[in-house]
């Protein structure tokens, strides 16, 4: 972004002009109960709550018999909340169903990879294909819309809860071979050579042979498994913009559904299209047994940022789910510490989030999830440490409207690719646990402790207006995806890249003339012979060259997978000093064009990896917005065209001093200030620094 007019804010994402403060509420659980209902309305306004999720299970409780419906107790919950000054994020009911519906319609229940269809239950357990429960979920969502698409307390549509699973019954079967005829034109030859079905004499005649990859059949075609997730992925896409097309009737109020981050099952920038904002559910593992909360901040961040990206215009998004205490499903529900409930809410701010939304504002009594954390305990009152913290937090996002549309303005992208992270994970060789996410999290350390904004793109993204790219583990490159990468670099972009590069195409089909395929062995210089892997708990040593390009020094440790490679015009920054290939290069830099190409042929530790990319981010300009940030306190920054707002970050158990002369105090937590601001254990603050 080059200029003050790319700067501009966006629009706010809903009717609500405020950092949007709620969650999840339930009051179709509490009907039988009016004196709760009462005290809800009373209790929101007490925590500076503005925003309340409404109706996302509730299709018994809307539609008790088919064909009978009972909107009264919604009417008067809008209403309620509406007269409060409360805003209403209206869910459609898709996600669970009431039981007379299963019964009536079984084809509409989910079949398991077993080709066994389950029974009725739990939730996310349709086919997406099926076209009566397309119909019935259409109907219900449009009677929605029409009674609720202008009410002007209805701020948002949220589509169904947590899109996952696959479902492998007949209909998904035969629309799976429809979408093959059209992926590979109709023509199954060419289908016989991306999958490279000659292996263990697979080949098909026809389309009509090609069956899903069930658990108990075909499952070893590489190409046949990715596939099928893209198949996933598309239906579930469809069955989303199903719901949408039907809301959309009556109703020009935005809509949006919650993602999972870093879920495996659904590429969600496919599934981003369908919706006009991104939202998603967050729960970290804050204060894990022998995990520093920096390190835990800096796998949430990467989601975050990741979910702001798969927006195509990289708008702010809305945190739709967080606990306020704890959870329910972890293998052990650890209490947030005093201070982290607000550190953990404003981090997400941070990193470019319009919302602070939590699952749940009243403990449900009973079923799955009665202990899961809540705004409001079972005790029923504000006199909680819980509640008192969320007032605060509400108290504190009042403080912050001048926030709401900036953006954040990155030089730094990182790839992160869906169809990559499957092929990496399904193919057998090497390791067994490949750590693609944990790879790519490694990368982004550095810059997320730093300060220094980093976008999480995709393979297909634009490589503009970036100083320096990175592809961990950038296994998958398609058939012509080559050129982009050594244009970007030859126009005087820098990248990095890591072992894996290049290995297959889009098919999973192994790029042939030597690794890194499609072109990339001519942009960094280099040939990689071999993939040697190590055991668990074993090390390779590796030291830096003297006089190297980076300036860096010493020996340092590689684990789990070390390539072996040939510099092909590459300047060696660093060598592999044991093992047969000591002496062989580990790290590389290429001159290409006006750029430059730098590769890692080994897993390094997380600490050496930012030691890399603290030397990199010198030689580039790079640099942070406060310097000297002391180990633990992370900073991020959103702007518009006047101001820059830095959210400086404590995740320390212990107290942290950082210099923020020429910065304006808007909000802080557990601080002390001056030109040296003192940041007590989960302290933070927010900054203003006019451009």
């Amino acid at each position: 972004m080059k200029n003050d007019d790319m700067l501009s804010k966006f629009p706010p994402l809903t009717s609500c002009r405020h950092i949007i403060h709620g969650g999840d509420y339930n009051p179709d659980q509490w009907l039988s109960s009016p004196e709760v209902l009462e005290r809800d309305v009373e209790l929101m306004r007490l925590a500076h709550i503005n925003s309340a999720t409404v109706a996302i299970f509730a299709w018994s409780a809307i539609e008790p018999e088919e064909g009978v419906y009972n909107f009264g107790w919604l009417d008067d919950t809008i209403e309620r909340l509406y007269n409060n000054g409360i805003g209403v994020v209206l869910s459609t009911p898709s996600g669970a169903r009431p039981a007379w519906l299963d019964i009536a319609h079984p084809e509409i229940m989910r079949t398991s990879a077993n080709g066994v269809r389950i029974r009725h239950g739990r939730r996310q357990n349709h086919c997406y294909t099926s076209p009566y429960y397309r119909k019935k979920t259409a109907e219900i969502d449009g009677k929605l819309s029409e009674r609720y698409g202008r009410h002007p307390g209805v701020i948002l549509w949220h589509i169904s809860n947590e899109y996952s699973g696959e479902c492998y019954c007949e209909l998904c079967r035969a629309e799976f071979r429809n979408f093959l005829k059209e992926r590979y034109h109709g023509d199954i030859e060419e289908l016989n050579h991306m999958w490279w079905t000659g292996f263990w004499s697979h080949r098909y005649r026809n389309f009509d042979e090609i069956d899903p990859p069930y658990s108990n059949g075909e499952n070893s075609v590489h190409g046949l498994n990715i596939d099928w997730k893209r198949f996933v992925t598309r239906q579930t896409a469809a069955f989303m913009r199903n719901e949408a097309e039907a809301l959309r009737m009556h109703s020009d109020i935005p809509i949006t559904t919650n993602l999972m981050g870093t879920y495996e099952g659904l590429d969600y920038r496919v599934l981003a299209k369908e919706a006009d904002l991104v939202s998603w559910d967050n729960y970290p593992r804050w204060h894990e047994y022998g995990v520093p909360e920096s390190d835990t901040a800096v796998t949430a961040a990467f989601s975050h940022d990741l979910m702001r990206c798969v927006d195509p215009e990289k708008k702010p998004f809305l945190l739709m789910e967080s606990t306020p205490s704890l959870v329910n499903w972890m293998p052990v529900n650890k209490l947030k510490r005093p201070g982290m409930h607000i550190l953990s809410s404003l981090h997400a701010v941070a990193h470019g989030a319009d919302s602070v939304q939590y699952f749940q504002f009243r403990k449900s009594r009973g079923a799955a999830e009665k202990f899961h954390g809540a705004v409001v305990d079972h005790e029923g009152s504000e006199n909680t440490r819980v509640f008192a913290e969320v007032k605060r937090l509400g108290e504190m996002l009042e403080g912050l409207d001048e926030i709401v549309g900036t953006r954040t303005v990155s030089r730094v992208a990182l790839l992160y690719d869906w169809d990559n992270r499957w092929a990496i994970e399904d193919f057998q060789g090497l390791t067994q646990n490949r750590k693609y996410p944990e790879t790519c999290i490694d990368h982004y350390s550095y810059f997320c402790k730093m300060g220094i904004n980093v976008d999480i793109i995709g393979r297909n993204d634009s490589f503009e207006g970036y100083d320096l790219i990175i592809a961990p583990m950038l296994y998958m490159v398609g058939d012509g995806e080559g050129e982009k990468y050594r244009r970007y670099v030859r126009d005087g972009g820098t990248i990095v890249a890591t072992y894996l590069l290049s290995y297959v195409n889009q098919s999973d089909l192994c790029h042939l003339g030597g690794f890194p395929g499609e072109g990339l062995r001519e942009l960094f210089g280099i040939w990689n012979e071999e993939a040697d892997s190590l055991y668990p708990g074993e090390k390779v040593i590796a030291h830096y060259k003297s006089g190297n390009d980076l300036g860096l020094k010493g020996r340092f440790e590689l684990s789990d997978i070390c390539e072996l490679i040939h510099s092909e015009g590459a300047e060696v920054i660093a060598e592999y000093d044991t093992e047969f290939y000591s002496g062989m290069p580990v790290v590389t830099v290429n001159r290409y064009g006006k750029g430059k190409a730098y590769y890692i042929a080994a897993r390094c530790s997380r600490g050496e990896t930012e030691e890399f990319y603290r030397a990199l981010s010198g030689t580039l300009g790079i640099a942070p917005p406060l310097p000297d940030l002391p180990d633990g306190v992370h900073a991020a920054v959103r702007s518009d065209a006047d101001n820059d707002y830095v959210f400086v970050m404590n995740f320390n158990r212990t107290p942290a001093e950082t210099d923020i002369s020429g910065y304006d105090m808007i909000v802080s937590e557990r601080c002390s200030c001056g030109d040296k601001m003192r940041l007590e254990p989960f302290g933070t603050a927010v900054l203003r620094k006019n451009k």
